[in-house]
């Protein structure tokens, strides 16, 4: 008979896991278990409609109240719409809605982590000096060539994704002779620049739905294990987006039961961070998923 105490490399596994840390400012973080982003759009023209908060001290502040609640571990605040055929938004703009909504929500809850959503330099230096303590990037340094450096200077963790091209024209630029291995060559010059600026920590998003067919994001998630070697942690961004609620002949609004369902595929697959709309089930689902896969 054999023992079920026999030692395996499984088990060693379990017992001693590897861990993932960050540092931002100073502060040592673990990520023992999958996070939740949340996302907090400052924007009037986001996709999905229910997710834009007025720049207001009513409207932003209950949001995030309400997230924090719902367990998030991460807000994550743009002003800059990233949908396709997104409009232009002028710096001054951007600054104008991020930065004091950044200040009031730290003043108003200190202990909450937040990223702040631009691809601009000049945005996320700004941001975090009123306490944003990540920098997301949606296009990895290409669209402002000071970003990569500027935040080598900053002392936070880097979210790079991959996209080809911009916002309004994203979508013309789906064509790839193998997407995995082009993905995987991008986000490895991208490691390396990183590296060179003096950025610590740097988390990898594949992008989904920028630049990617319907057909080509679910191939990316079939295979987002593929990316673990990069040894990065992966942010995931699909809650209710075209990849769900074109597959399924739905709107934005009815989309959250297939997002749920993708959640729980992306973190099966590997997904250290899910960046979602809806916080409370994405921790439900995190929680079940911890209970398959402690």
């Amino acid at each position: 008979m054999i023992s079920d105490l026999q030692p395996t490399s499984a088990s060693e596994d379990i017992l001693f896991p590897t861990k993932i840390t960050f540092c931002s400012k100073g502060k040592l973080m673990v990520l023992d278990r999958p996070w939740i982003m949340g996302i907090l759009n400052l924007t009037p023209d986001s996709f999905f409609e229910k997710s834009r908060v007025l720049n207001s001290r009513e409207g932003f502040l209950k949001v995030a109240e309400k997230m924090i609640l719902d367990g998030v571990d991460i807000l994550d605040i743009g002003g800059y719409s990233s949908r396709p055929m997104a409009e232009d938004v002028s710096l001054e703009e951007e600054l104008n809605r991020t930065i004091l909504t950044i200040e009031k929500i730290k003043n108003e809850f200190p202990d909450i982590l937040i990223s702040i959503d631009t691809f601009r330099s000049t945005v996320a230096e700004e941001g975090v000096a009123a306490g944003a303590d990540f920098v997301n990037d949606i296009s990895a340094g290409e669209l402002d060539p000071l970003m990569i450096e500027k935040v080598g200077k900053l002392n936070v963790p880097y979210i790079a994704m991959h996209m080809n091209g911009t916002p309004k024209t994203m979508q013309q630029n789906s064509d790839y002779h193998n997407i995995l291995t082009e993905i995987m060559h991008y986000f490895s010059k991208k490691l390396n620049l990183c590296m060179k600026a003096g950025i610590k920590d740097v988390l990898i998003d594949p992008g989904f739905g920028f630049s990617k067919t319907l057909e080509q994001n679910y191939w990316i998630l079939k295979n987002l294990a593929y990316f673990k070697t990069i040894q990065a942690p992966i942010l995931v961004g699909i809650s209710r987006k075209s990849m769900i609620y074109k597959k399924l002949g739905i709107t934005a609004d009815e989309a959250l039961n297939g997002t749920t369902a993708l959640h729980m595929a992306t973190l099966i697959k590997g997904a250290n961070i899910l960046r979602v709309h809806d916080v409370k089930e994405a921790k439900e689902t995190v929680k079940l998923y911890k209970e398959i896969y402690p």
